[in-house]
């Protein structure tokens, strides 16, 4: 089987899985604890901070531990909406984020919040003049992914965040899950003041996250305790998780450059593929700036996607129709709607999604299953009709 659903999760470096299995057999002490045992765990925890903290140029009193991209997502959410609302009730954020972040926006709409959800243009992308416009003397967040896990269209973040500089008041998340270790991070120098990883994504282990916060910048936390994770997070930390974590983390940022062109390289591959399969459209144009390079989205017009997908499966090729947290809904792709496609070729999308280790061998053999499939079910719809 032929793997290529990197977006919805990654298969763990084992570099990564041995270094969780010692910490848990050997350094199995309460990071709270005051002997020896919960010394040499808080030692270990502090190293991982600072790792994963280097790789951003930030402070390791930056990184807030967690379990992973939503629990990051909705601390920045309704951390800042909690703490900041006496300041205004206005949040804005776009029609094509993660479900963690758009429901979370719901509730909180239900709960008082006045949400502003901007509008994503044919290609997916988020207009900053429109954000400008849409800012008020309420509000008092922004959020915006980086990367579209769709589609892999990127946000104008960098834009956005000199924008919010006029506007100190207002704080600026950025849902960075499926842009770490594939494209430049520099919170700091952006104007981000909060952004969210997921260590599964790249490689590491699932169960475990950070929440870049820039210093000085009061959340109101979710849950109370104990108050680890500088009161942010209480409860006991997963230390081996955290350690293999910042393991996969600092491979990642430290091949990253390597890998997008390696990666760019496959997805021109790929699309040029796919954009020569009569039966097939590419949701986004193969030579469109601003996509990640890491997967290829597109279209199969008049076919539900789930058939597609177990046809591929059975030539032993692994994808994907969208996210992975919305894929067992029977809707079309709320992100393909939003950017103003027909509900029919919204329920059609597919998504191919890759990593540094993959070679133009396997995107081949992935265009030729495509090509297969495509082809089988063209014909079979026209012997229908």
């Amino acid at each position: 089987m032929l793997y290529l659903d990197y977006c919805a999760t990654t298969p763990p470096l084992d570099e990564v899985v041995d270094t969780i299995a010692d910490v848990m057999k050997k350094h199995y002490g309460n990071p709270s604890s005051l002997h020896r045992f919960g010394l040499d765990a808080e030692r270990l925890l502090g190293q991982a901070r600072a790792v994963i903290a280097a790789t951003l140029s930030a402070k390791p009193d930056e990184i807030i531990l967690t379990s992973g991209g939503t629990e990051s997502n909705q601390l920045a959410i309704r951390g800042v909406a909690g703490q900041f609302a006496s300041r205004g009730n206005h949040l804005i954020t776009s029609a094509v984020e993660h479900p963690s972040v758009l429901e979370c926006f719901r509730a909180l709409e239900s709960e008082g919040f006045r949400v502003t959800v901007l509008p994503v243009d044919a290609t997916g992308r988020v207009s900053v003049d429109e954000l400008r416009e849409a800012i008020t003397s309420e509000t008092i967040l922004v959020s915006l992914m980086h990367v579209n896990n769709e589609t892999g269209r990127i946000q104008p973040v960098e834009e956005a965040g000199e924008l919010l500089r006029a506007y100190p008041r207002i704080v600026f998340h950025v849902d960075a899950v499926q842009s770490a270790g594939k494209l430049p991070l520099d919170p700091a120098a952006h104007g981000i003041d909060l952004l969210s990883v997921s260590a599964h994504k790249l490689r590491g282990p699932k169960g475990a996250g950070f929440l870049y916060r820039r210093r000085g910048l009061a959340l109101k936390p979710l849950f109370v305790g104990g108050g680890q994770e500088f009161g942010l997070r209480s409860g006991t930390p997963n230390v081996p998780l955290a350690v293999g974590m910042a393991k996969a983390v600092r491979i990642a940022f430290e091949r990253s450059e390597q890998a997008a062109a390696h990666l760019h390289r496959l997805r021109r591959r790929l699309a040029r593929r796919i954009a020569g399969i009569p039966a097939l459209r590419l949701t986004l144009p193969e030579e469109l700036d601003g996509v990640a390079p890491h997967m290829v989205h597109f279209l199969f017009p008049g076919m539900p996607a789930e058939a597609a997908l177990h046809a591929l499966e059975q030539r032993g090729i692994c994808i994907s129709s969208r996210s992975a947290c919305s894929s067992g809904k029977p809707e079309p792709s709320r992100v393909l709607l939003a950017m103003g496609l027909t509900r029919e070729l919204a329920e059609s999308g597919l998504r191919v999604s890759f990593g540094e280790a993959h070679t133009e061998a396997d995107i081949d053999a992935a265009g030729d299953a495509i090509e297969q499939v495509a082809g089988a079910m063209a014909r079979r719809k026209g012997g229908e009709s």
